[in-house]
């Protein structure tokens, strides 16, 4: 496999949970922040480690590189353009930053996929659980530098949604039978938005 930056998007400001999700200790107080978990994740599958955010003064010590947003209140969509933008290698793996349940043998075989494609995303085995037309996993996926000007341009005429960005590029998408097979539960794409789905991740990392 060619080089690969890895991409955390955290630019996020956890309005509905009601605290910085970034900084949770899902692991006990001695554990790591759900951002040093989610870096952890990728350091062994990625070359370099990017991370887009907007206060890189509370995280002087990742190991990571930091990047701001390029495109103000731009959401997903934003996050990715800046973190690929930032990449030194031409494939970025692009995951948020609150999914503790990240299934790395999944994300590995992502990675191993042929990359006869400009953007690799999953399909949500779960019915509602995303918000675009598609069902896909956009911040759980993988962009070529291909994807740079569709994605600037979409960004510059003013759309925020994923599937005006995809329809101008050549997607691959990962269908549920694969995905079962490495994450039989359905955990890897569980995000931490809200308290009870907070609630959940606590009890499924308990386990």
């Amino acid at each position: 496999m060619t080089a690969v930056s890895g991409v955390v998007v955290a630019g996020g400001m956890s309005r509905r949970l009601g605290q910085d999700k970034r900084k949770l200790r899902l692991w006990g107080e001695a554990g790591p922040t759900l951002l040093e978990h989610t870096l952890g994740v990728l350091a062994p599958l990625c070359d370099e480690l990017i991370v887009v955010l907007n206060d890189p003064e509370q995280w002087s010590q990742l190991p990571a590189r930091l990047t701001p947003d390029v495109f103000a209140e731009a959401g997903a969509l934003g996050g990715i353009y800046a973190g690929l933008a930032a990449a030194n290698n031409p494939v970025a793996l692009v995951v948020a930053a609150d999914m503790p349940l990240l299934n790395a043998e999944l994300l590995h075989a992502m990675l191993a996929m042929p990359r006869e494609y400009d953007a690799l995303a999953p399909r949500s085995p779960q019915a509602g659980a995303t918000r675009n037309a598609l069902a896909i996993e956009p911040l759980h996926a993988i962009y070529r530098q291909t994807c740079l000007h569709p994605l600037r341009t979409t960004l510059e005429a003013g759309k925020r949604r994923i599937t005006d960005f995809l329809a101008q590029v050549r997607l691959s998408i990962i269908e549920a039978d694969t995905i079962a097979h490495y994450d039989p539960h359905g955990h890897t794409f569980l995000n931490v938005n809200t308290p009870g789905e907070l609630a959940l991740v606590q009890r499924l990392i308990a386990k």
